[in-house]
Formats: C-alpha cells, sequence, structure tokens
C-alpha cells in the first residue's frame, strides 16, 4: 500500500536573492515522499507566484491526486491527473525516484536515455546596482558562465559592462525577467551584442512579446516565462530561438524529456533552468541538461545550506546525483 507525505521547507539563502519582480531571502519549497513496501521515492519542487501559484494551491492539487497515487497510478496517469506545474513536478519525480529504487536500474536507465555526466552550470549574480554586481562578478571570474539578472531596461547596459569588466573571460548571459520594453529592445539588443552577451533571456512579457518577431535578434533570445510545456513550442517560432526547460513548469522530468526532443525537433536551443532550491529539484534535471547549450541549476549554491546528501559542485562542474539523493 503506497503512501505519500508533504513537507514544506524553508532554506536560508546566503544574502539576498534579487530579480526585477522581487527578492527574497529564503528557499521554500515542497517536498513529495512516495513510500511503497518501505520503499521511498522523493521529488522536490517551488510553487511560483509569477504563475498564480501557492503552497495552498499546489498541496490542494496533489491533495486532489492521493487517492489515484495511493491506488498505484504511475507517470502516465499522473499526466492527466495535473496540468504543468509546480504540483505534478513534485508528484513526477518522486514516482521515478520511486521506481528506480524498487526496480534497481538509475532513472535515466528507465528513461531509455544516455547516462547523465557533468555538466557546467551558470552563477547568478542578483540584480544591483552595476558596482555592486561587478564586485561580485569579481569573485567570480573564474567561472566560465556568468548570469545576470536584470530588467531595469536601458539601464541594465550599465550593469553588464560593469560585470564585464570585472570578470573579462567568462562567458554571459543575462536575464530580464520579463522586465524591458519592445522600444528599448533595439538598443540593448545592440549593446549587448557589442558587450559580448550570449544570450538574452525572457526580455519582454509572455504574452507581449510579438516585437520579437519584428526586429533583429543581435543576440539569441531564450524563452522562460514564454515556454512552459511542449505546447508551447508553436507560439515562439519566429520570437525565439532557446528555450528554458524548467521541472516546476514541464510538470516534472516526463515532459520535461518531451519538451526537449520537441524543442531540438523544432529548430530550438535548450537551456535548462531552475528554481531557487535545494539538490534534491536539481537531480532530476541533469537528465534533461547533457547536451544543452547552457545549464543554470545553481540553486543550491545560492542557500547556506544544502540538504545532505547533496549534489557534489565543483566550482561550476556539477556532477550527476548519487543513489543517496535522487534516482
Amino acid at each position: 500500500m503506497r503512501r505519500l507525505t508533504l513537507e514544506r521547507q524553508e532554506w536560508p539563502i546566503r544574502g539576498t536573492f534579487r530579480i526585477s519582480r522581487g527578492a527574497k531571502t529564503r528557499a521554500e519549497v515542497l517536498v513529495a515522499s512516495i513510500v511503497d513496501e518501505a520503499v521511498e521515492g522523493r521529488g522536490e519542487c517551488v510553487p511560483y507566484r509569477r504563475y498564480g501559484e501557492t503552497f495552498e494551491k499546489v498541496t490542494a492539487q496533489i491533495e486532489g491526486a492521493r487517492e489515484a497515487i495511493e491506488g498505484g497510478a504511475g507517470r502516465s496517469e499522473l499526466l492527466g491527473l495535473l496540468p504543468a506545474g509546480a504540483a505534478r513536478n513534485a508528484l513526477d519525480c518522486a514516482l521515478w525516484d520511486l521506481e528506480a529504487r524498487m526496480s534497481g536500474a538509475a532513472v535515466h536507465t528507465l528513461a531509455g536515455i544516455e547516462k547523465p555526466g557533468t555538466v557546467t552550470t551558470a552563477f547568478t549574480i542578483s540584480l544591483d546596482t552595476p558596482e555592486k554586481m561587478a564586485a561580485e562578478a569579481r569573485q567570480e571570474a573564474a567561472r566560465p558562465l556568468l548570469k545576470l539578472k536584470l530588467g531595469e531596461g536601458d539601464a541594465d547596459i550599465a550593469r553588464a559592462r560593469a560585470v564585464r569588466e570585472a570578470a573579462p573571460e567568462s562567458d554571459i548571459i543575462v536575464d530580464a525577467n520579463e522586465g524591458w520594453k519592445p522600444e528599448q529592445l533595439p538598443d540593448l539588443f545592440a549593446a549587448f551584442a557589442e558587450i559580448g552577451v550570449r544570450m538574452v533571456e525572457q526580455p519582454l512579457p509572455t504574452g507581449r512579446d510579438e516585437a520579437l518577431g519584428a526586429i533583429e535578434r543581435l543576440v539569441p533570445v531564450c524563452a522562460d516565462e514564454s515556454c512552459h510545456d511542449t505546447a508551447s513550442l508553436s507560439g515562439l517560432r519566429g520570437r525565439y530561438d532557446i528555450v528554458n526547460i524548467k521541472l516546476d513548469k514541464t510538470g516534472g522530468l516526463t515532459e520535461a524529456l518531451r519538451l526537449r526532443t520537441a524543442a531540438r525537433a523544432g529548430g530550438f536551443g535548450v537551456m535548462v533552468g531552475c528554481m531557487v532550491a535545494t539538490s534534491l529539484a536539481m537531480a532530476p534535471a541533469l537528465l534533461v541538461a547533457q547536451g544543452a547549450e547552457f545549464v543554470d541549476v545553481d540553486g543550491p549554491l545560492m542557500l547556506k545550506q544544502d540538504r545532505e546528501p547533496g549534489l557534489l559542485f565543483d566550482g561550476s562542474t556539477v556532477h550527476p546525483a548519487g543513489p543517496g539523493l535522487w534516482g
């Protein structure tokens, strides 16, 4: 007889994490645990208010699926029980972990994909003044890829220039979190191309991003808030070059792998991202991250302390999860 339990957890962040929509000092996650015959599978999600999610709503969604899950529903049935989002992510990842532990086969084997290897993650620098962002970049200048949280339009050019001067050898990608306006794009793209920025993530609000199809994209543009699952892809053609796959958006590893395949077939590049969360949330994403153009799974590096056991981070190199963590 299966048993499903939920636990809301808080993990303090080192300093303050700021994006264009606000700031926070702790990561709040929801962990789903499914126990069957004394074997436990776990999945972690982060409800995101930007998508109308709260802990109460996500918990209610999971509770609505409890009877089916405890009655033996698997990942295929789960796709019909819950929509894409944080609730389904926690349950989907818990079911993958449970099956791996009960069968003795790793998740990548069950999924029929390559065994995950190490990946290089971006390191995120929160939105702040150019001086403070440059100071942090200077401390992290040995990292190969820095991700800048932006979102204040023309003022962001000074931030990117300051970081480039502070970390001249690092590649830079930027994330506007829907914070720019269409009329700002030509000047911003021209400046970022000159600075050497490799990618711009979600410059305009989702649903109001048609301007991206009408201008020359001098820097590749990645869809984050505009891309949730496979059904999102048809609306992105001609506007975006890359899609950011996050398990909390896709509703778990099952749909994330489908989205990766469909994105590649549709000519999109792939980025794999994360919310600020622990290694339990990052471990499934590493299976999607193999071969991605950009990987951003540095959530645990932002925490004062990660869960044990966690992923091994060697600078910006992330090693795949051990069996004590997930999968």
